[in-house]
């Protein structure tokens, strides 16, 4: 249950753009949105979402394969507003350090 946690751990697959947007101060709500994949999905609120997050078909994995060339060309150009920004409501709890350090004070605190 600490996914979001990891995703700015150094050792985490995660975008620059996505890491960028998760310690982003100026985001400050995730919404639940199919927009990317048809599925439905917490992400960080971006343009894509704000535009088409309300009417999007519920057609995964079609639109997942619809909307990959723009994700992969919008992370590639450092655009945070065109790809998906996974995250769960803890996001603001995601640090960008080493994933044993992060676990290891999650565990602290149990």
């Amino acid at each position: 249950m600490v996914g979001t946690a990891l995703l700015r751990a150094d050792e985490a697959g995660t975008s620059l753009p996505h890491r960028a947007a998760l310690g982003d101060p100026t985001r400050r709500r995730t919404v639940v949105t199919r927009a990317f994949t048809g599925r439905p999905a917490r992400a960080l609120a971006n343009g894509f979402t704000d535009r088409h997050g309300g009417r999007a078909p519920s057609g995964y994995p079609a639109l997942h394969h619809l909307t990959r060339p723009m994700r992969t060309a919008a992370a590639a150009a450092g655009d945070p507003e065109r790809i998906n920004l996974w995250a769960g409501t803890g996001y603001r709890h995601a640090t960008a350090e080493p994933a044993d350090r992060i676990l290891a004070r999650l565990a602290s605190r149990v």
